[in-house]
């Protein structure tokens, strides 16, 4: 499937985005180690309901550059590149929805610019204050985000053996081809690395400011990487209309997983007054 594409230069790195549709602006921001693709699901159906939705590939993923090196996936770097976005698309505000690194780059969008967005709907990874202090069942889980700051071994051990070890960590058969097609161009798979080796800080306690916006939070039961408690725990710094919908029987890739499940959710959310 195929959607409208634009390029989009941010501070030097050109990013590929799609927009599509017409209607108020939804963003759709993914994780590792996806693109745009992740949310192919999701795009007819909210073109569909009358919105307009962009979704980039974040830099070092898709079809957008990849710069070398690891500070230019700082999380400040990665949110301001959904601000430019914005900016070169003339649009103020938007509804935001992430995934995965996706939705860790929502939460400190939603936080450090306010004002260009109206609600945000994180998928898996709750805010980074709940994230960080989840306990050690959630440290057991991130066990990965260690590993790959082991930089040259991580990068060796992911694609040895034709990508064995990336096979057995996603469990994502009908999309590992393309997420390797993607990762084993030259210098991509430690770009996508890189934003675990630029913020390696994300797994550390630290207070975090509240997200004054209404947000939804959708878990799924099948989350190998995630826990339950730091997306339920979130809504703590949700002061102005929180909500927590558990999918259950789903992966973290719910969005592919359970679609219409999550594409009700969202189209509920996204047409929804705000939460009491």
């Amino acid at each position: 499937m195929s959607f409208n594409q634009r390029c989009i230069t941010v501070d030097g790195v050109a990013l590929n985005v799609i927009d599509e549709g017409r209607g108020p602006a939804v963003l759709l921001v993914h994780g590792f180690p996806d693109d745009h693709r992740v949310w192919r699901k999701q795009i007819p159906a909210l073109v569909a309901a009358g919105f307009r939705v962009i979704a980039p590939d974040m830099r070092g993923c898709g079809e957008s550059d990849a710069p070398g090196r690891i500070a230019a996936y700082r999380i400040d770097r990665l949110r301001d590149d959904l601000a430019a976005v914005l900016d070169a698309l003339g649009l103020d505000q938007v509804a935001l929805i992430g995934h995965d690194w996706g939705a860790v780059i929502g939460w400190h969008f939603a936080m450090y610019h306010p004002a260009r967005v109206s609600r945000y709907a994180a998928l898996s990874v709750g805010h980074p204050q709940m994230y960080a202090t989840a306990g050690l069942g959630q440290k057991l889980k991130g066990w990965y985000v260690l590993m790959f700051q082991l930089r040259g071994f991580a990068e060796w051990l992911l694609s040895a053996h034709h990508w064995r070890v990336f096979r057995m960590l996603t469990q994502q058969p009908d999309e590992a081809d393309h997420w390797i097609g993607r990762l084993q161009r030259p210098g991509r798979l430690s770009a996508a690395l890189s934003y675990y080796r630029a913020n390696l800080g994300i797994i550390l306690p630290r207070r975090h400011p509240p997200v004054t916006q209404p947000v939804l939070g959708i878990w799924s039961s099948g989350d190998r990487f995630l826990s339950e408690s730091q997306m339920r725990n979130s809504g703590r710094l949700v002061p102005q209309g929180w909500r927590y919908e558990r999918v259950d029987g789903a992966g973290h890739w719910l969005q592919l997983q359970a679609p219409e499940r999550i594409n009700r959710l969202l189209l509920g959310f996204l047409k929804s007054k705000v939460y009491p």
